[in-house]
């Protein structure tokens, strides 16, 4: 995998995801190739790729919710993995509300991210839905990407055991984030599984630094895989994606390609 891009690392850390809470996500006449199923205890799991296959993959949007782009992502992955991908809508139908000026309106946005982006709140769902793919006899593996509020929700997720058949096994398989908000160091000293972390220019370039540090001292270390994507934006690869930009594509292209590729070879297939 490159090295990170030869950016000036910032002072501070940002707060990558204002991006999102100020920029729209980009239209796409995409049209997804999969269907919407229920798991519990989810009412609404975007689902593609091979249903018999014994490898999941699980997808954990931003907070914009299904997206054509994100989507289409999502089934280049499941093609190229051989795998069943399935995108639980983690919000219920609750998209982050549009940004405004309007007082009320302002309040109504911030109500919703303080009820919905609760890393302890969504946990305790996601866990039952990942547990339930793992009582399966059919499942062998179950992996785990997410982008932007996703992506840093799945790194913290990549630390944490459930209770499957009797027995405490890591919640995954193995984990990435991409465009990750909030991207801290400190979010994978306790990690378990092997990890691809594919950031933007928007996440601080020092903190990714630290956390590649930090991955190389893992016993799984061979199998991470990072790339600093230092031309892409915040989003570049979910809603917010422009796919009829060139550089975009080209980012989006590339960054699914890295994405199958270590699915596959955490998996042992490549």
């Amino acid at each position: 995998m490159s090295g990170p891009a030869t950016t000036s690392a910032p002072d501070s850390i940002p707060s990558s995801d204002e991006a999102c809470r100020t920029i729209p996500q980009v239209q796409s006449s995409y049209k997804p190739l999969g269907e919407i199923i229920q798991i519990a205890p989810y009412d609404n799991v975007y689902a593609v790729g091979d249903p018999d296959s014994s490898v999941i993959v699980v997808c954990l949007f931003d907070v914009f919710g299904f997206a054509p782009q994100t989507q289409q992502g999502a089934d280049i992955l499941a093609k190229e993995v051989g795998a069943r991908l399935l995108m639980p809508d983690v919000f219920f139908g609750e998209v982050l509300p549009p940004d405004s000026d309007i007082p009320e309106e302002k309040q109504k946005r911030g109500a919703w991210v303080a009820a919905n982006t609760n890393y302890d709140q969504k946990w305790e769902k996601i866990s039952a839905f990942v547990k339930s793919l793992r009582e399966n006899p059919n499942t062998s593996k179950v992996y785990l990407y997410g982008l932007c509020w996703g992506g840093k929700v799945a790194t913290l997720a990549g630390c944490e055991t459930i209770e499957v058949n009797g027995a405490q096994v890591p919640a995954f398989d193995a984990i990435a984030s991409l465009h990750p908000g909030r991207l801290l160091a400190s979010d994978v000293t306790n990690l378990l599984v092997p990890l691809a972390l594919f950031p933007s220019k928007s996440e601080p370039l020092d903190e990714y630094k630290k956390t590649v540090e930090i991955l190389e001292t893992k016993p799984f270390a061979a199998l991470n895989a990072y790339r600093y994507y230092g031309t892409m934006h915040h989003g570049w690869a979910g809603a917010r994606a422009d796919l009829s930009n060139a550089d975009n594509l080209a980012g989006f292209t590339d960054v699914y390609g890295r994405l199958a590729t270590f699915f596959s070879r955490v998996g042992g297939e490549k």
